[in-house]
């Protein structure tokens, strides 16, 4: 069975993609590899994978139709996992037209092309802010999600329309996953966690904003994989609509101050902290209910916070020395 990855340079796609070549299954890698943050760590993941003899790698946009087409012809995937994506809320206020591209046009040739190869299953990341302004917790599948707070949001539940649309209208088996805020090594610099290791190692002031009284439902990445493997044999059986959401995330939230606790004692270092009041597109608190997922495949994320934000810490510490 051949899967095509996309954002396969990316935090999710490059441990996706490292655990299917794991199970020695052909992965077709896709990114563009751009600078949205440091470059040389994606190129780092990149040479992991390239050290399986079955990993194929294509550089290029996901809005470019004609690469996308390309590929699909050269290596007709069995399976197709979205994961290339314009990341980031606070990002996506000063440079829309990049979520647009990538998230929007580049999804509709995903879409095009799995409808025209037959593609057996597709599975594509959508996240949490989808849910938006919702104050009632936990989210749950049949929540509200027409209230996106940020353009990032909205790029994401875009996907989920066109995704049900294609898979009402063309019979395409499609799984939509809503991640939240996910960790763990290798992941992005930009997010939280991230920059307060890296500030609190170099003795800097780390910002913490809302006073440090955000809520986020932080999975580990190791859980977000397994859901993944065991949903890739699982697409939709709906007569009418092959298509299914659930939410992934670790069901057990934690404040932006717990987290910080929690890199202080694996550092061995106190934080310098500037609190600050909320930051326009930020959601005061994310927290999954995973009932439908478990329901589905026997397993939810479950990783503790303290023990997945041990294990990103020595991959730091390792990595950069």
């Amino acid at each position: 069975m051949s899967v095509l990855v996309t954002g396969a340079a990316g935090f999710i796609g490059f441990h996706v993609a490292r655990h299917l070549l794991e199970k020695t299954m052909s992965v077709i890698g896709f990114d563009n590899v751009n600078d949205y943050y440091d470059i040389e760590l994606k190129e780092a993941r990149l040479d992991v994978l390239r050290t399986y003899s079955k990993f194929k790698f294509v550089r290029s946009e996901l809005h470019n139709k004609d690469s996308v087409n390309q590929v699909f012809k050269t290596y007709h995937p069995d399976i197709v996992i979205n994961l290339a994506a314009q990341a980031g809320v606070r990002f996506s206020l000063t440079n829309p037209y990049a979520y647009v591209e990538s998230n929007i046009v580049g999804f509709l040739n995903i879409l095009e092309a799995c409808r025209h190869n037959k593609v057996k299953h597709l599975i594509f990341a959508s996240s949490s802010s989808v849910y938006g302004g919702n104050t009632q917790v936990p989210f749950s599948e049949t929540d509200d999600t027409e209230h996106p707070v940020s353009f990032y949001g909205v790029s994401k539940k875009s996907n989920e329309l066109m995704a049900h649309s294609y898979a009402y209208q063309y019979g395409l088996p499609v799984t939509g996953l809503r991640f939240f805020t996910v960790y763990g090594p290798w992941g992005r610099p930009d997010m939280a966690y991230f920059k307060f290791v890296r500030s609190i190692l170099a003795e800097k002031v780390i910002r913490v904003f809302n006073y440090g009284n955000h809520v986020r439902d932080l999975t580990y990445i190791d859980d977000i994989v397994e859901v993944i493997l065991r949903i890739i044999d699982l697409p939709p059986a709906n007569a009418m609509v092959p298509y299914y959401i659930y939410n992934v995330g670790n069901s057990a939230p934690v404040t932006l101050v717990n987290m910080i606790e929690i890199l202080e004692e694996e550092l061995g270092k106190t934080a310098k902290k500037e609190l600050f009041s909320m930051q326009t597109g930020d959601m005061v608190a994310t927290w999954a209910d995973t009932n439908s997922l478990r329901e589905r495949i026997n397993f939810s994320p479950s990783t503790p916070v303290n023990l997945g934000l041990r294990e990103f810490v020595h991959w730091y510490l390792d990595f950069y020395k």
